[in-house]
């Protein structure tokens, strides 16, 4: 089963839910919510469009049987409390890069080009309030690294 994450907590309390958000961008393709975030690093301000998986139904899939992922795309996994976390990537076609974000936003790990269809359990090495998974490459394409920010608004769990 796939493990998961994401929700940014306290540090950031900027990021409060925003009705306005959620109802801007409506629902994915997969029938998921969807918001704006943006990944600060370098002094750049990097702006993505994630999914959210927030049931554990919607974290067991998260991106598998996806063929493409879009460059400024992505899928964020919320926790209510901090947890470690452990992925793979059974399932999935293509290569994700993962970030784990701590409670205040930072990056604490980041998996590079995690393999296709690769069982090996990847780790988080902290406890995380939750897991970005961008396309592969992504990460160091843009200079992004362990200690950088992660901004984002989502509505509460329903």
């Amino acid at each position: 089963m796939r493990a998961i994450a994401f929700g940014l907590a306290a540090a950031v309390a900027a990021c409060q839910p925003s009705a306005s958000n959620a109802v801007e961008l409506g629902q994915s393709p997969a029938g998921l919510e969807q918001l704006r975030l943006t990944i600060a690093s370098n002094g750049k301000k990097n702006p993505f469009t994630v999914e959210v998986a927030r049931s554990t139904e919607e974290q067991a899939q998260g991106l598998m049987y996806r063929s493409s992922l879009a460059a400024d795309r992505g899928m964020i996994f919320p926790f209510d409390t901090p947890r470690q976390a452990s992925f793979w990537m059974k399932n999935t076609l293509i290569p994700l890069d993962m970030l784990f974000l701590k409670a205040d936003g930072s990056i604490a790990h980041i998996a590079h080009n995690a393999v296709p269809h690769d069982e090996t359990p990847i780790d988080s090495g902290a406890a995380v309030k939750a897991v970005l998974e961008v396309k592969g490459g992504t990460a160091a394409a843009l200079g992004i690294k362990e200690g950088d920010r992660v901004e984002y608004q989502t509505q509460p769990a329903q």
